[in-house]
């Protein structure tokens, strides 16, 4: 795990350095100079482009993961496996572009009702959706030569900061029009898309000559099969992330996708190490599975849940102390904290989803990946059926429940079929210390808000100032209470190892 926590911290570190853009973005750009209809627009755009490039890839992304060793061989440039991940995502977009034409009468007239926006700039996704398509299969191919950090560079921060300015040209500078606001989108993701395949060539290791010999009539019987599996199951597992949007958008209107979105952007925080940690993991698992060797792969498992957890759980409990905080520093907050309580129930979904995904990565590269569509058909059908029962009475926060219920759902069959099927449990005894780390600095936290906010908030200062003056204190101080107590209650020796090196400890 060594190499594997030392390249995960550095795709973190990007990571991070991508949500404080973001977060300038969204907190202090967005929500000044787009209204709340416009932000839903862009929001409910990019979904949708997302979600048409999951379909369109046909799997490529998952199976370059698990069949690249069946591929890897340096001095033969991997005998042209780069040439087919280009190919087959081509095949899909075109397919998938025939089928949304086919269905493009239906989609408009469900969103013409309350999104009219959307139907104006519908025909944007498709070129949208091709360059994510492609920034997604250049970042996979470069996950499985062990380069993450600039392809995470690309996603996190260029992208970010291509929106960053496309926003400021619309909002701040007034350059450009709406209709330019979502030109500039596209070519954001164009340039992303661009900049990782010229990265790609820099490294030497990819050909475009493919090498037929390679196929024997077992891996292509493999191939077939295993694409056409994640052709279904990206029917099912890439529509979940994005399916509140588009409840949301069209049965309560662009302007309550506005506020869900910014909602949902805070609690996404806390999933940031899971892009990291399980983007450079995976490949490990694919490999383990494949030479049977169950042992590491738990292990591995094991260890990624466990960090994945404590730091999910670290980061969801310093965003919910802080978020009235955060409200007074975002313009608008008042119209945007009707979605506090959607922050809160998503940052639940989001903490379960970093702390048990890694079973999903064991099952999908093993012989039984098969049960894992069951399961997304499972999630997919729950999900729409509590979304239609929910919005009506509980509107933003039934969406979020929807959310949350059905990915406990998954995830309880998900880590039953991997313990009987793969004899792999990702949960260990230190995720219990968790459990009580986390409880008790909730409970130091209340006890702070009843002893010593009240004397913050007699400084001479404003009240907003006064405010973020506690919420700083409290954040400081309940971090280093968490990063001892998991240094001395021996968490994890991977942190402890982490600490001492920083703290130069011997």
């Amino acid at each position: 795990m060594g190499i594997v926590i030392k390249q995960s911290i550095k795709g973190t570190i990007v990571n991070y350095v991508g949500i404080a853009i973001g977060f300038v973005t969204t907190f202090f750009i967005i929500t000044k100079y787009l209204t709340q209809e416009e932000i839903g627009l862009t929001r409910v755009l990019i979904d949708a482009a997302i979600l048409f490039a999951s379909f369109s890839q046909l799997g490529t992304s998952s199976s370059v993961i698990r069949f690249f060793p069946y591929f890897k061989d340096e001095n033969a440039k991997h005998h042209g496996f780069f040439f087919w991940t280009l190919v087959v995502p081509l095949v899909g977009f075109l397919l998938f572009l025939i089928v949304a034409k086919c269905l493009e009468g239906t989609i408009l007239q469900t969103f013409s009702r309350n999104s009219d926006l959307f139907v104006t700039y519908y025909r944007f996704v498709f070129p949208l959706s091709l360059f994510m398509l492609y920034r997604t299969v250049f970042e996979a191919n470069a996950n499985v030569l062990m380069r993450i950090v600039v392809p995470k560079f690309v996603c996190e921060v260029g992208v970010r900061v291509g929106l960053l300015v496309t926003y400021l040209l619309y909002g701040y500078w007034q350059i450009i029009d709406l209709d330019g606001l979502v030109i500039g989108i596209c070519i954001t993701y164009f340039l992303a898309a661009l900049v990782d395949f010229f990265y790609l060539l820099t490294l030497g290791k990819i050909s475009f000559k493919p090498d037929f010999k390679v196929f024997t009539k077992p891996l292509l019987k493999d191939i077939g099969f295993y694409t056409l599996f994640l052709l279904l199951n990206a029917v099912t597992v890439n529509v979940m992330p994005l399916l509140n949007t588009f409840f949301v958008s069209a049965g309560m209107g662009l302007s309550f996708t506005g506020i869900y979105a910014i909602a949902n952007y805070i609690a996404t925080v806390v999933e940031v190490p899971n892009r990291s940690l399980n983007a450079i993991v995976q490949p490990e698992i694919s490999e383990s599975i494949k030479n049977n060797d169950i042992n590491r792969a738990e292990t591995l498992c094991k260890s990624v849940s466990l960090h994945l957890m404590l730091s999910s759980a670290l980061i969801f409990l310093f965003i919910w102390i802080n978020l009235d905080a955060l409200f007074l520093l975002l313009p608008n907050g008042e119209m945007y904290e009707a979605g506090k309580s959607v922050v809160l129930i998503l940052g639940f979904a989001k903490f379960f989803n970093s702390t048990l995904f890694v079973s999903s990565s064991a099952l999908n590269y093993s012989k039984y990946y098969y049960w894992s569509l069951v399961f997304t058909i499972l999630l997919t059908v729950m999900a729409v059926v509590l979304n239609v029962l929910l919005i009506p009475h509980f509107g933003m926060d039934g969406a979020a429940l929807s959310h949350l219920l059905s990915y406990l759902t998954f995830y309880l069959c998900l880590l039953l079929v991997v313990r009987v099927k793969l004899d792999i449990n990702i949960l260990s005894l230190a995720q219990v210390k968790v459990v009580v780390l986390v409880v008790a600095l909730l409970l130091l936290n209340f006890g702070w808000v009843k002893a010593l906010s009240p004397l913050f908030m007699r400084l001479p200062f404003t009240s907003t100032v006064n405010a973020l003056v506690d919420a700083g204190v409290k954040s400081l101080v309940l971090m280093a209470v968490s990063v001892g107590v998991c240094y001395f209650w021996h968490i994890s020796e991977e942190l402890n190892q982490l600490v001492r090196k920083a703290l130069h400890i011997k």
